[in-house]
């Protein structure tokens, strides 16, 4: 029998949104929990994830991306307990899948992240939007930032950094706790998964969410992006390394220690470690 998928979405003030993105995660192959962090929302997120069929963990304030995302999967670890309390079928861990609460219908199309997962053929996938609907709103200079540093850290150079929507193995998941703080959970999840020795790539899905825009709230949004990833840096040994991540946010071109080859597979982009 294959391992169980739990979706784990951390959520904050998305009630538009947040039940067709459970409706829809709850249908991808292998999704038999899905879990909800209302990271202290002042709407109905949590009511409408609940109707919508997730279990819910709140929050009472506001902790950021990373704090969401362990409360989650603490989360699953305790309903998995609690199952093995209760006499229910004992499986493996469940792999975890983390989506963003604003995908919408879009969430069906995140299968593709999950089979290789289940299949042993990498410890964690990454997202990889397509051009055509990747709409940041910004200049890129925190997505070069956090590129530039996963390369120093691990030779590997991620196309979409940033991107949220991974399915990765309890093992590896693991063995990147404690996450790092805020808007740095994926750069500093991408590092320490690959020096723990886990295997990481990137799938072409064709997800969609909401651009982040390009007014003062945006730009504050972006600026706060910005520092959590520079504090992931700094906290895995980094900090030397991010007079280059200004010069990559500039737009400069950074030359890397050494090159090494990307192996290319079908359907998916990254690395592999044998």
């Amino acid at each position: 029998m294959q391992t169980g998928i739990a979706v784990i979405i951390a959520a904050k003030n998305e009630a538009a949104r947040i039940g067709p993105t459970v409706e829809e995660a709850t249908g991808l192959p292998g999704v038999d929990l899905v879990v909800v962090v209302d990271d202290g929302s002042t709407d109905d997120t949590a009511a409408r994830a609940l109707d919508a069929g997730a279990r819910v963990l709140k929050h009472r304030r506001n902790r950021g991306k990373g704090a969401a995302m362990q409360t989650g999967a603490e989360g699953v670890r305790r309903i998995e307990r609690d199952e093995a309390d209760d006499g229910t079928a004992v499986r493996a861990p469940r792999h975890l899948l983390f989506l963003d609460a604003d995908l919408g219908a879009t969430a069906a199309e995140a299968a593709p992240l999950i089979e290789p997962v289940r299949q042993g053929r990498a410890d964690m996938t990454i997202a990889l939007f397509p051009a055509t609907r990747l709409r940041l709103g910004g200049h890129g200079f925190v997505v070069r930032l956090a590129r530039g540093g996963v390369l120093r850290a691990t030779g590997w150079e991620p196309e979409q950094p940033l991107n949220g929507q991974r399915c990765i193995t309890r093992a590896a998941f693991d063995a990147a706790t404690p996450l790092a703080r805020g808007f740095g959970v994926e750069t500093g999840l991408t590092i320490d998964v690959l020096r723990a020795g886990f295997r990481v790539v990137e799938v072409e899905v064709p997800l969609e969410h909401r651009a982040t825009g390009t007014d003062l709230r945006a730009q504050l949004h972006r600026a706060h992006q910005f520092t959590d990833v520079a504090r992931a840096l700094a906290a895995r040994e980094l900090g030397p390394t991010l007079r280059h991540g200004w010069d990559l946010a500039r737009g400069r071109a950074v030359s890397a220690p050494g090159e090494l080859s990307r192996k290319i597979m079908p359907m998916f982009h990254g690395n592999r470690s044998e």
